[in-house]
C-alpha cells in the first residue's frame, strides 16, 4: 500500500473520531490519508474540530450540493442517531434528522467513492421492526453498494465502556472483507482515570449517602450507573457514554462524576486531543462521539480493498460465496445481525 493516497471526507464529524481512527491506521500501514471535506452543523464541534485537525469543518450539510463535494475514494458518517435512540424520541424518518441519511445517499450517489463506513446506535436495527434499518439498506443497495452491517462493542475492541453502535461498511465491487475479531486486550479502567480530580467532579453528599445505602461494589476502581429506575449497578467498565444528563449518573467509585479527558480516553481518544470547550460541551462531544478503537479495528480489514489487493475479476473467478467465506454479496442474501 505504499504511497497510496486515500481521499476521504467526514460527514456529521462532530469531534474527529473517525479522523483520528483513519489517519492512524492508514499512516501506520503506508498509506497517506487526506481528508478533503468535513462537515457538523454544531459550532462546539466545529471548534474542536479545528483546534485538532487546523480545518473548520463546512457547515449545515443540507444547504451543500452533493455536486460540490470532492471527489474522495472513502466516505464516513456517523449520523445522527437521536431520532433512532432509545433516549430520543424514537421517531426515526419522521424526526428532521432522520432524513440526514438521505445527505449521504445523494453524495454516494453523485461522488461514488470506492467504500464507506457509517455509524448508528444499536437499535437503529429494530427501529420500527427493521422496517428503518431495511429502508436505508435498500437506499444503498440501490446506488449500487455491496453492504454488510454488525453491532460491535466497544468492550470488544479494547475500551473499558459498553457502548453498543451498528456499522455499516459498503463497497462499490464485491469484496472479500471480513469484520474484526474480537481483541482479548482491553485498558484497564484504572489507566483511564485521573488523579487529583477537581472537587467540582464530586457528587453531593446526600446522593454519596444515597448510593452507599443501597449499592456495594465488588470492583475497584469501578464505574457505579444509575438507571431510571433507581437501581445502581458497577463495573471495571463504564456503560454507554451519553451526550446528555445521564453524566450525573456514572460515578467512579460511587463518588465522582467523570472528567471530560476520562469520557474522551473512554472513546479512545489520544490524550493529546485538545479540549478547547466549556466541560459541559465536552461531555456532549465524548456522548456523541464514535469510538475510535472499533473504528480503527474495521478499517484494518478495509485496506486490502482499498490498496487494490483484492480486483473484482479475481473475486469473480473463486466462485460463488459460502457460508463463513466473507465474501460481501448482495444485501439480500447476507444481511447479518
Amino acid at each position: 500500500m505504499s504511497d497510496l493516497n486515500i481521499k476521504f471526507i467526514d460527514l456529521f464529524c462532530g469531534i474527529g473520531g473517525f479522523r483520528f481512527a483513519a489517519e492512524d491506521v492508514f499512516k501506520q500501514n503506508a498509506a497517506n490519508p487526506i481528508c478533503v471535506f468535513s462537515s457538523d452543523i454544531d459550532p462546539y464541534a466545529r471548534k474542536a474540530y479545528h483546534a485538532n485537525f487546523d480545518e473548520y469543518p463546512s457547515g449545515d450539510i443540507t444547504k451543500i450540493s452533493a455536486d460540490d463535494i470532492p471527489d474522495h475514494d472513502f466516505l464516513f458518517a456517523g449520523f445522527p442517531c437521536q431520532p433512532f435512540s432509545i433516549i430520543g424520541d424514537g421517531k426515526g424518518f419522521d424526526d428532521a434528522r432522520g432524513t440526514l441519511f438521505f445527505h449521504i445517499a445523494k453524495i454516494l450517489d453523485a461522488k461514488k467513492p470506492q467504500a464507506f463506513l457509517l455509524e448508528n446506535v444499536k437499535r437503529l436495527v429494530s427501529h420500527e421492526h427493521g422496517h428503518t434499518f431495511r429502508r436505508i439498506l435498500e437506499t444503498l443497495r440501490d446506488l449500487g453498494y455491496w453492504v454488510d452491517y454488525r453491532v460491535l462493542n466497544a468492550l470488544d475492541y479494547g475500551l473499558p465502556q459498553k457502548r453498543e453502535r451498528v456499522f455499516i461498511a459498503g463497497f462499490r465491487h464485491p469484496v472479500l472483507f471480513a469484520w474484526p475479531s474480537i481483541e482479548c486486550r482491553r485498558i484497564p479502567l484504572a489507566a483511564i482515570l485521573e488523579n487529583n480530580v477537581p472537587e467540582k467532579f464530586y457528587a453531593s453528599k446526600r446522593i454519596l449517602e444515597k448510593r452507599m445505602s443501597i449499592h456495594k461494589s465488588r470492583f475497584k476502581p469501578s464505574i457505579w450507573h444509575e438507571n431510571k429506575a433507581g437501581n445502581v449497578s458497577s463495573y471495571p467498565y463504564s456503560c454507554a457514554l451519553r451526550a446528555g444528563a445521564s453524566y450525573n449518573y456514572l460515578l467512579v467509585n460511587g463518588e465522582r462524576r467523570l472528567t471530560p479527558r476520562e469520557m474522551l480516553r473512554l472513546q479512545g481518544f489520544p490524550d493529546s486531543f485538545k479540549i478547547v470547550v466549556p466541560d459541559s460541551q465536552a461531555r456532549k462531544q465524548a456522548g456523541n462521539a464514535v469510538p475510535v478503537a472499533v473504528v480503527k479495528a474495521i478499517l484494518k480489514s478495509f485496506l486490502p480493498i482499498l490498496g487494490n489487493e483484492l480486483n473484482f475479476d479475481e473475486i469473480e473467478k473463486s466462485g460463488p460465496a459460502v457460508a463463513g467465506s466473507g465474501l460481501l454479496t448482495d444485501i439480500g442474501r447476507t444481511e447479518k445481525q
